[in-house]
């Protein structure tokens, strides 16, 4: 137990001002005033009541303590004798509490006695020392909280310093508003999309002999939700679902899938190549021309019409029934297949004959445009009048 106890009038002078710097400019006077043994005559209630902290701090020469040990002896006593009286140990202000032990850490002298403690232990300080004897802990502010929280919700997941990735399931390719390239394809047929196959062989199984087919459209709410459907990814086509039992609906269904795409069937990039070589006069050099520019389109592109094309030629054959020849047909599908992406009001209305007349020449001449005779090394079949 330390052999000196301050003053009372010390004590109220510390907890009045609060300040260690006036402890420093007074000790002088004090000192004359009190010895030791007077110090020594103050019960430790009356310390108690007034203030530990400061108790220790004036009997030292500037008003510090004089080193760690010191200090945790005064606070070992001071808890010892609260708990004797039956008293809260944590009778003092938290807040005054930590005022004080700051102030004690800035004016504690620089030539202080080393700490021969393990390192482990020196990382504690005075303040830690404290209220681990006291039984008590550091208030902690909300921030604080929920960092800890955060924290320990975080370990849950993951060891530290492991970054787990979750890698994103690939979604099945989409079927409207997405390249040819990037649609789910046929089973048959890689470069034909899935949706293209699917609407045709409906029609053809059922419609080659209904009146009109093409030319009239589906109920607009049944279209939109099949289209959502298939923009899920379906990698396969229900036919036997009752939307896929109106023929409307899948003639509309088809018109959108190309009207929608984001390169049309003849690309932005031959459009006018195709509108200049449908005006060319000479009608063989037309028929070559044009067949050239269908032959340079890319593969998606090339299968794509070339099927469709063969599609639109099967219903023409039976334009008897049906009322839909090559002409009829050409003005359902010529804006929908030879258009730009950005199509404006001034290209609709000046290339529109050139766009009917196109996909009519097509339709009327299937067999020679996708021949592939050439590509076998055998001779091509003569041109066709235009």
């Amino acid at each position: 137990m330390p052999s000196r106890v301050p003053s009372l009038r010390m004590l109220r002078s510390f907890f009045t001002d609060g300040s260690l710097d006036s402890l420093g400019t007074s000790e002088d006077a004090r000192s004359k005033r009190h010895s030791t043994s007077d110090l020594s005559d103050v019960p430790f209630s009356a310390v108690r009541k007034e203030g530990w902290l400061h108790c220790k701090q004036i009997l030292t020469k500037k008003g510090k303590a004089e080193d760690r040990e010191d200090m945790l002896a005064w606070i070992k006593v001071i808890r010892e004798n609260s708990k004797a009286e039956g008293e809260d140990p944590g009778f003092a202000s938290q807040a005054l509490i930590n005022k004080k032990l700051n102030d004690y850490r800035k004016v504690s002298p620089a030539g202080a006695k080393p700490d021969s403690s393990p390192k482990g232990s020196r990382g504690l300080g005075i303040r830690a020392e404290f209220l681990k004897q006291t039984g008590t802990s550091a208030p902690r502010s909300p921030r604080q909280d929920a960092a800890v929280t955060k924290d320990e919700s975080g370990s849950q997941k993951a060891p530290w310093g492991i970054n787990i990735m979750k890698k994103n399931k690939k979604s099945a390719p989409r079927a409207f508003g997405v390249r040819l390239e990037d649609c789910q394809p046929a089973p048959d047929n890689k470069n034909v999309p899935l949706i293209v196959e699917a609407c045709c062989k409906v029609v053809e199984d059922r419609g080659l002999e209904y009146m009109g087919i093409y030319r009239v459209p589906g109920n607009n709410a049944v279209v939109s939700s099949l289209q959502e459907q298939l923009n899920k990814g379906a990698t396969e086509i229900n036919l036997q679902d009752e939307r896929w039992q109106d023929l409307n609906v899948i003639s509309s269904l088809l018109k959108s899938f190309f009207r929608k795409l984001p390169e049309p069937l003849f690309t932005d990039d031959k459009y006018n190549d195709f509108i200049e070589a449908n005006r060319i006069e000479d009608a063989s050099e037309r028929m070559r021309t044009l067949r050239k520019l269908i032959r340079d389109l890319p593969g998606h592109y090339y299968e794509t019409l070339k099927f469709l094309v063969g599609h639109l030629k099967t219903i023409a054959d039976h334009s008897e029934k049906n009322k839909m020849e090559p002409r009829n047909l050409a003005l359902v599908f010529g804006p929908t297949l030879v258009r730009t992406s950005e199509d404006n009001m001034t290209d609709m209305v000046t290339h529109m004959p050139d766009r009917y007349k196109i996909v009519e020449t097509l339709i009327q001449h299937s067999d020679w445009f996708f021949s592939d005779k050439e590509d076998k090394g055998e001779k091509v079949s003569p041109v066709p009048p235009g």
